[in-house]
């Protein structure tokens, strides 16, 4: 199953996700003039940081939005980044979040798990209900796909709904997170874990060992960490010796070279050395 693929990728490579969340101001000046269309400079951009990140990088994480905002052009880059990704034998992740039902859900599912924008793993919005992560399971199941399923955001609003509690004082996202792996121990890996993962943000660690034990089968998406104040000790809480999640960053390694003295000529460089620095400081942090 594609979950195994991932658990093996942690294994030799440790556990960050390159965010590819990639923003046309993100890219140096004088990288983006040396190209005549913004869309060639930002594939070229995201095919340089895969290239220098991709041994020390356990699969990478493509936002949507980022290139639908850039209308046709962008979601050309947006295919193309998923295809250099997958030609490479890497993992993508495509970030998508759809929550929807029925049939629009399959729809969702093929646009995604087939043709031009193919992906291995997508991520998925359950706050319409269970109904809306079923439409995927087939490919789940027959096509050697996966999915993050929403559980506990890493932002501040995630207080306002998840947090919620009931008359047995389960809060909205421990709920969520029970059904999901009641549905995902259906679809488990010879790793231990399920090809129906989570996403669940390193933002608020006062719950976090009592999710991962909770949640113990359940493979994690870890957003939060860097530019949203994560730190590797906060993502450690969340794994297990070491493996069960990916840490995603997208700024903190896209943008490691503004932080260089004549960064902008070798910003790949940075991003891997950034990516190196992450991978370290999250095996140590989990070896304490």
């Amino acid at each position: 199953m594609i979950i195994d693929k991932l658990f093996k990728s942690v294994e030799e490579k440790g556990n960050v996700c390159v965010g590819l969340d990639t923003a046309l101001e993100y890219l140096p000046v004088s990288f983006r003039n040396k190209f005549s269309y913004e869309e060639q400079a930002l594939y070229r951009f995201n095919q340089a940081v895969i290239d220098a990140t991709f041994d020390v990088s356990a699969c990478y994480k493509v936002q949507i939005a980022y290139y639908e905002a850039l209308g046709l052009k962008g979601l050309k880059v947006y295919k193309d980044t998923l295809s250099y990704i997958k030609s490479k034998g890497g993992i993508v992740i495509a970030d998508v979040k759809r929550g929807d039902i029925a049939k629009t859900a399959e729809m969702y599912a093929k646009a995604h798990f087939e043709g031009d924008f193919e992906s291995d793993f997508i991520t998925v919005n359950p706050y319409m209900g269970m109904d809306s992560v079923e439409p995927y399971l087939t490919y789940v199941k027959n096509k050697e796909k996966g999915l993050f399923s929403l559980v506990r955001t890493s932002n501040k609003g995630a207080e306002d709904i998840e947090y919620i509690q009931n008359k047995e004082n389960k809060r909205v996202y421990d709920i969520v997170g029970e059904k999901l792996l009641k549905i995902g121990s259906e679809y488990m890996g010879e790793c231990g874990y399920s090809s129906l993962g989570g996403v669940v943000g390193c933002t608020h660690i006062d719950e976090g060992l009592k999710m991962r034990k909770t949640l113990e089968k359940m493979f994690f998406l870890i957003p939060g960490y860097g530019a949203q104040g994560g730190a590797a000790e906060d993502v450690a809480i969340y794994l297990n010796s070491g493996n069960g999640g990916v840490v995603n960053a997208s700024r903190s390694i896209l943008l490691a070279y503004e932080k260089a003295e004549h960064g902008e000529g070798h910003f790949e460089e940075h991003a891997r050395a950034e990516t190196i620095k992450m991978r370290d400081e999250i095996i140590a942090a989990a070896k304490k």
